[in-house]
């Protein structure tokens, strides 16, 4: 009697994954072996994957939208794949309501589970829920003699191998974590790729759990090759064989080899030193391995060094890496007695490769090494090599050598900063001390005291001394009755009171009402007046007041309707501020299909642009170029591709300006000068952080190396075109506070994020200055008492660290952020309590001196 085996994922274009991993984890602790696909995946991926692992079970969250066709379609795939004992399980939050769920229980989906089943099942509730409508498989005959089944039945022990059909296999094993999925996984798609008519086959071993009988096998998470009609793969537990390689492998292997299949690639799951059992499987072993084994004399302990026909040292661009390869190369000449010198290093075969990069020169190397070895026994395993590959050594690293310590030498400004701080504030204390003290005594006894004073005050920088005899001035400033201040070389006058309904003169901003110098030191320091550095109290000394800091978000169904609920909006407003929403299948970069598990997603939650006439029609009726319209999109992984429609769109739309004007096409002359009229007048921002997608929100489509390059791209075009109203990154704590920080762990790291867009851009050879004033960030806001100040912190840290490690001018030091109402906060059984709560956390956002809302 086998466990009961699940199928895991989140659906198609929707990355968030929380639930999903929560509810595998669960699962294992019930004692179900897991095959876990991670986010994104589609329906027929997942059917896919069911049916080779010959599991019991799929379990789905959806929580984009698009669940009713999603699960349908997985349902109607397995009635036509054959393998209707497979059950659906899914849930979605309250995305699906009840009627919904109702429906899709009445279509055949074993269950849906509602938020409220959630709490009265409680997390093990339902997972015991989903074993138990499973159950345990003991040879279940209808599920017929397909090759899913039989592996399953060697497994049981309820049935041999037919046939004495032999085909090569290379067996890798190594520690855990080593690489060995990642490595699987390019060796899969070179081989799916330079031989288009053969089939191969992975049988995956992982570790069972001795506490719980559970198992997580997630090797397809790293083997995306895998899906592909000419590709097999079979998951197995250890199960009670407590070894890394249990004896029903060597039956999976033989009954894959009856099955039309060329080539077997054999992956065991992790192991120490001492287990080599897989060279007795494969026709060729691999030890793969990383640098961090410890001292060179650790390798005399590892047996597959002795045995293994071929080593790779993976993740070969770490550090010390060159010198384990020397020493992997040392030990393998001693345990094989290879003392001849003419037996060149090179001709050994170990290998440094880094697989978790595409195409990686290390990998291609290794593969090329399995082709020779597998085209002695069949010439027909040779083919001419073309690719063209990269060494790891080759990359240009994102953060350069010398820079990699950026987060430590910024720690030591900060803490260099308040320890100024303390410093200047107690010196000028002390002066303060000496003179009143000289004042005290007389002038006969006074002179020591005044020279001390003196003499203090010398040592004060001159930064300080300014900053002492600006205060009196600014006070002076703000004891009339308005405020004259310029913003971009524009002169602002601010009143400086408001008048309550009862009469009462009330001053905008109050001033500090310490008289101590030294405190006054510590309070310009740290606080100071808003526009002022370091800028705790807001960037500029004013809010507004023509407009408040507010955008309207909309995006759903085709542009057409996005565009009307824009208009709809916007009605009877001066200042145009448009926030867009994209739907999950223009956030993974795809076009719609008539697809189901495709079609149910298109529209939903967001508006769905595939084209250039898309964006044209979403903007329909709003100039791109007038000041007083701004246009906020959030999109990541595509951000080049909308931002290049969007840009195109405001351009084709000053084009039939002129048409209507001139009367005529425009040349060439004044073609380029629209577009540079355009792309210097465009006003807004594109989210477009793909850290953020990496470590939260998983709509990441590139690499990140690949991605951040189209960053850099992107940020120096908006250098050379001199755009300057809008921001080209919009550095995101929302989405990290939605995956669960709290605001402490969001603040740090969105603004770790925004420094390492600072050290990458710096790397590239821009400016600060050229490309600080492109940037944007946004955070989300709760009810946390952390939240009300969570503006005045990052504002402070960003000015200091800009200024004092960079040396940033002014603007650049100018931190501006965009406040949303905290999502994960509304709850189901406090609906009535939901337009308080959000109500109150917009206020501490505005209180906080946001920029927009």
């Amino acid at each position: 009697m086998r466990p009961a085996r699940f199928v895991t994922a989140a659906s198609l274009f929707d990355g968030h994954d929380a639930s999903i991993n929560i509810i595998r984890r669960v699962l294992q602790d019930q004692g179900a072996e897991v095959i876990h696909l991670g986010h994104n995946r589609s329906a027929e991926e997942i059917v896919t994957t069911a049916i080779q692992e010959d599991a019991d079970g799929i379990a789905v969250s959806s929580y984009q939208g698009g669940h009713n066709e999603f699960f349908r379609f997985m349902y109607d795939l397995l009635q036509e794949k054959g393998a209707p004992w497979i059950k659906l399980f899914g849930g979605g939050g309250g995305v699906i309501v009840p009627a919904e769920i109702d429906a899709l229980h009445a279509y055949g989906i074993e269950r849906i589970y509602s938020p409220e089943e959630g709490r009265d099942l409680g997390l093990e509730g339902m997972a015991e829920d989903m074993v138990a409508r499973c159950g345990n498989l003991n040879g279940n005959p209808v599920r017929g003699e397909r090759l899913p089944q039989r592996i399953t039945r060697i497994e049981l022990g309820e049935s041999e191998v037919s046939g004495e059909k032999k085909i090569p296999v290379i067996g890798l094993t190594g520690t855990g974590g080593a690489g060995k999925s990642s490595l699987t996984d390019e060796l899969l798609r070179r081989f799916l790729q330079d031989f288009p008519d053969r089939r191969f086959a992975i049988v995956s071993v992982d570790p069972t759990k001795r506490r719980t009988g559970g198992a997580l096998l997630g090797d397809r998470i790293r083997i995306n090759s895998c899906d592909h009609p000419r590709a097999y793969v079979r998951s197995l537990a250890t199960r009670s064989s407590g070894v890394e390689v249990p004896e029903a492998i060597r039956g999976a292997i033989r009954e894959v080899s009856q099955d039309e299949f060329d080539l077997v690639l054999l992956e065991t799951s992790g192991i120490g030193q001492g287990d080599s059992r897989v060279t007795d499987l494969a026709d060729l072993s691999v030890y793969v391995m990383t640098p961090e084994y410890g001292a060179a004399s650790q390798l005399e302990k590892i047996d597959m060094i002795d045995y293994a026909d071929a080593i790779v040292l993976n993740k070969s661009d770490r550090a010390g890496a060159r010198d384990a390869i020397r020493d992997i190369r040392k030990q393998y000449r001693r345990s094989r007695k290879i003392f001849d010198h003419e037996i060149a290093d090179d001709d050994l075969p170990i290998f440094g490769t880094v697989a978790s990069h595409f195409n990686d020169a290390g990998v291609e190397t290794f593969y090329r090494y399995l082709l020779e070895h597998l085209g002695k026994s069949e010439s027909s395993w040779q083919v001419p090599s073309s690719r063209l590959s990269v060494s790891g050594d080759d990359r240009p690293a994102v953060i350069p050598a010398d820079r990699s310590g950026y987060l430590l030498d910024i720690i030591q400004t900060v803490q260099e900063y308040h320890k100024n701080v303390r410093q200047h504030s107690e010196k000028v204390t002390d002066i303060e001390s000496l003179d009143r003290s000289a004042q005290l005594l007389g002038e006969d006894q006074s002179q020591p005291l005044k020279e001390m004073a003196r003499s203090l005050e010398a040592d004060l920088p001159t930064k300080i001394r300014h900053l002492l005899e600006q205060w009196s001035e600014m006070k002076e400033a703000y004891s009339g009755s308005e405020l004259i201040f310029k913003i971009r070389d524009r002169e602002i006058r601010e009143p400086l009171h408001v008048e309550t309904l009862a009469g009462t003169q009330l001053s905008r901003v109050s001033l500090p009402k310490i008289e101590g110098r030294g405190d006054i030191t510590r309070w310009l320091m740290l606080e100071n007046l808003p526009g002022h550095f370091p800028y705790t109290a807001g960037v500029f000394p004013f809010r507004r007041r023509d407009e408040h800091p507010k955008r309207m978000f909309a995006g759903e169904g085709p542009p057409e309707k996005t565009n009307a609920r824009f208009h709809y909006l916007c009605k009877g407003e001066d200042v145009h501020r448009l926030s867009t929403a994209f739907d999950s299948v223009t956030l993974y970069g795809e076009d719609p299909d008539r697809r189901p598990d495709i079609y149910g997603k298109v529209g939903e939650s967001g508006v769905s642009i595939c084209t250039l006439d898309d964006m044209k029609k979403l903007y329909d009726g709003f100039d791109l170029c007038a000041p007083s319209t701004s246009v906020s999109m959030t999109i990541n992984g595509p951000a080049p591709m909308i931002l290049a429609m969007f840009f195109n769109t405001a351009i084709d739309q000053q084009v039939e300006k002129y048409r209507q004007e001139k009367g005529s096409e425009p040349d060439q002359q004044a073609m380029e000068e629209i577009e540079q009229f355009v792309l210097q007048n465009v006003r807004g921002t594109v989210q477009a952080d793909i850290l953020k997608e990496d470590q939260a929100q998983n709509t990441c489509i590139f690499s990140i190396d690949f991605a951040l390059r189209m960053m850099g791209d992107i940020q120096q075009f908006f250098i050379d075109e001199k755009v300057r109203n809008y921001y080209s990154v919009s550095i995101s704590g929302y989405h990290i506070a939605e995956a669960g920080a709290n605001p402490i762990t969001q603040l740090a790291f969105t603004l770790a994020n925004g420094l390492t867009y600072i050290e990458y851009y710096r790397s590239r050879g821009m400016d600060v200055d050229d490309f600080a004033r492109n940037l944007s960030f946004f955070f989300s806001n709760g009810l946390d008492a952390e939240y009300s100040v969570l503006g005045r912190v990052a504002r402070r840290l960003w000015a200091v660290i800009m200024r004092d490690l960079y040396g940033a001018n002014e603007r650049s030091q100018k931190l501006k952020y965009h406040i949303q109402t905290s999502g994960r906060s509304l709850h189901a059984m406090e609906i009535d309590f939901n337009d308080i709560r959000t109500t109150l956390q917009a206020l501490m956002a505005y209180y906080d001196q946001c920029n927009s809302l």
